[in-house]
């Protein structure tokens, strides 16, 4: 079996350097930086309150956190700070 051939990577077209154009997008815009620092700070204050000996209002404030970053993220796509959102200047 050829070793280039791999099952299930997409390839690209001959004569194209890179896959770009079937891309799904790698986190690249506000949307996604904004739940993803949201949720990473909403991990480390749940981490942090059951090292305080299960402190039980961090970590429901945690938990709101988390549930706030994914609110926020879901927002922000539908304003157009998303993927090729209509808000952005780079369109990748």
């Amino acid at each position: 079996m050829n070793s280039a051939i791999r099952i299930g990577v997409n390839q690209p077209k001959e004569g194209i350097m890179s896959a770009n154009a079937t891309d799904p997008g790698h986190g690249d815009n506000p949307a996604a930086w904004t739940t993803v620092i949201t949720l990473m700070i909403a991990t480390a204050v749940g981490t942090l309150a059951i090292w305080l000996n299960n402190n039980a209002a961090l970590l429901w404030f945690a938990g709101a956190l988390t549930v706030a970053g994914l609110v926020a993220g879901v927002v922000m796509v539908r304003l157009g700070y998303g993927k090729n959102g209509s808000k952005l200047k780079s369109k990748h």
